[in-house]
């Protein structure tokens, strides 16, 4: 199950709190994650445990962390159909799901880092 939330919802930090400051997301995104106030959260939650999340401000995606790729593809597949995507700066962890997800992806610029955009992105 997908959900939507942000920083004021309810139960927003009983299941992302667990991320926030985690060494374990950090190491494998080369990434910290926080809670800014415009981030939007998109949050998959398997068995009611949050195994993956992507958050997005004013069209930008600015954090992303799976457990498993078929998680990712489902989330970013579901974002996708929210809303285009604007040039984003992501962790390059993830490079193959993007492509696989149909994202334009840049990955010259960046070590641990790539950027990425809807492909109908004008």
């Amino acid at each position: 199950m997908i959900v939507r939330m942000d920083n004021k919802s309810k139960n927003f930090y009983n299941i992302m709190g667990r991320f926030f400051g985690s060494r374990i997301v950090e190491n494998k995104t080369k990434d910290r994650i926080y809670d800014d106030n415009n981030k939007v959260w998109y949050i998959y939650l398997d068995n009611d445990v949050p195994v993956a999340f992507v958050s997005v401000a004013s069209e930008v995606i600015k954090n992303v962390y799976s457990i498993k790729d078929e998680f990712l593809i489902e989330l970013l597949t579901y974002i996708s159909k929210q809303t285009k995507i604007k040039d984003s700066i992501v962790t390059a962890t993830y490079a193959d799901v993007y492509n696989y997800c149909g994202f334009v992806c840049n990955n010259n610029e960046f070590k641990n880092y790539i950027r990425i955009r809807s492909d109908f992105n004008e």
